[in-house]
């Protein structure tokens, strides 16, 4: 029996897939459970149909990320944090921070889509990439500013200690 696979099953194919398996096995397991159909002229037509579809929304994926892409290659974040005089700081920078100013500068994204293995905390400039669909990837620049702190505060920090 012959069966366009509908999702991906283990030693037997992926998803599109026509595949010959026991007549018992495709009737009692695979249609049944929706892993698969028969593989006739129509299902064959609905599924080249449905490929192309695919393949078309991929592509405007695609396009659309590349747009996205080149936006945020001239993207600086500018971020003013407290921090110590080695230039460690107080709190950190992390992605949720870094969506927020690209969203002020009109650009949405997930923050999940910012690779950030750990929150940014040290001053200076770092880069940050950014996962886009269609395995493309951005890079952003983060800037990190030491914040000026008053004498007066430095004076009541030291006090405090």
């Amino acid at each position: 029996m012959k069966v366009i696979l509908m999702q991906d099953v283990i030693n037997l194919g992926e998803v599109g897939d026509i595949v010959e398996v026991a007549g018992g096995y495709g009737r009692n397991y695979l249609v049944p459970q929706g892993l698969a159909m028969a593989a006739t002229a129509k299902n064959k037509r609905q599924l080249e149909q449905q490929q192309r579809l695919r393949e078309q929304q991929i592509a405007n994926a695609r396009k659309a990320a590349a747009g996205l892409a080149e936006q945020l290659q001239g993207v600086t974040c500018s971020f003013t944090r407290r921090s110590a005089e080695e230039g460690r700081l107080f709190g950190s920078v992390t992605s949720m921070d870094i969506v927020e100013q690209l969203k002020e500068a009109g650009i949405e994204l997930d923050r999940r889509r910012v690779q950030l293995e750990q929150p940014i905390r040290s001053v200076g400039e770092h880069s940050v990439s950014v996962r886009l669909p269609g395995d493309l990837t951005a890079t952003v620049k983060v800037r990190v500013v030491a914040e000026v702190v008053e004498s007066e505060e430095i004076d009541a920090v030291e006090t405090e200690a």
